[in-house]
């Protein structure tokens, strides 16, 4: 589908977005299971991944990981076994866990959210990754396999990212994962009890295949040395 130009003119010779004669509305996701070589994502569940999240998330000895996040962190084991039922509860964000094949181990959690059908519009957020989840292959698969599963499987037409505009770290996974930055609404959201400035990207379907492909380039088991670290960098714009 090629991008929105306003090329097109009405009879009073205004501009008009692209026409959509054969748009359909996209499927809601139900939290299928999303598999591949260094992640697995499921439906969050406290009783099978509560253990695993909360010994996961200790590693991170002085909170910055929850820092821009909505919540935490948590004063204790119950405060965050309430706040990770809630979230299991959640339709909209819907919430996945991120395992670690070679573990076996739950290390992070994310969802989709603003699930939008009607118009084929969906946003990845509340990306939580423990300090064993950062920086891993599996951290870039589990956002690959949401993606892909989006675009392919569910036909959406817009694929979100937004953070906080001073979450220097989200801004730049964002466009190491090929999206593009669309600008900051001001003001936007409260929490914490602090002003959140909000940066908005996003990736279309018609950009889908080469930054899917991309991913599968740096994904192949070829870009792997025998210590497991990539050896050439995902490129996924040109």
């Amino acid at each position: 589908m090629p991008a929105q130009t306003p090329t097109r003119m009405n009879p009073m010779g205004q501009p008009i977005g692209a026409p959509l004669p054969d748009w359909t509305a996209a499927l809601r996701p139900t939290q299928h299971r999303l598999s591949g070589d260094f992640a697995t994502l499921t439906a969050l569940d406290p009783a099978a991944h509560g253990d695993d999240l909360f010994a996961a998330f200790l590693a991170d000895k002085t909170g910055a990981m929850w820092t821009y996040m909505p919540a935490g962190p948590f004063a204790d084991r119950a405060a965050f076994d309430a706040e990770l039922t809630a979230l299991a509860h959640s339709t909209d964000p819907l919430f996945y866990a991120i395992t670690n094949p070679a573990t076996g181990r739950a290390e992070g959690f994310a969802s989709y959210l603003r699930i939008a059908p009607d118009i084929g519009t969906i946003e990845v957020g509340w990306i939580t990754m423990s300090p064993r989840l950062q920086r891993t292959p599996t951290a870039t698969q589990a956002m690959y396999l949401m993606m892909a599963h989006a675009f392919d499987d569910l036909g959406y037409r817009r694929y979100e990212w937004k953070c906080d505009a001073l979450n220097a770290k989200s801004k730049a996974a964002a466009i190491r994962f090929g999206f593009q930055p669309e600008g900051v609404f001001r003001q936007a959201m409260i929490y914490k009890g602090r002003n959140r400035d909000t940066a908005w990207f996003s990736i279309l379907d018609h950009e889908w295949p080469m930054i899917k492909a991309g991913f599968e380039r740096w994904l192949a088991p070829a870009n792997f040395d025998a210590n497991g670290q990539q050896i050439k960098p995902l490129i996924t714009r040109p």
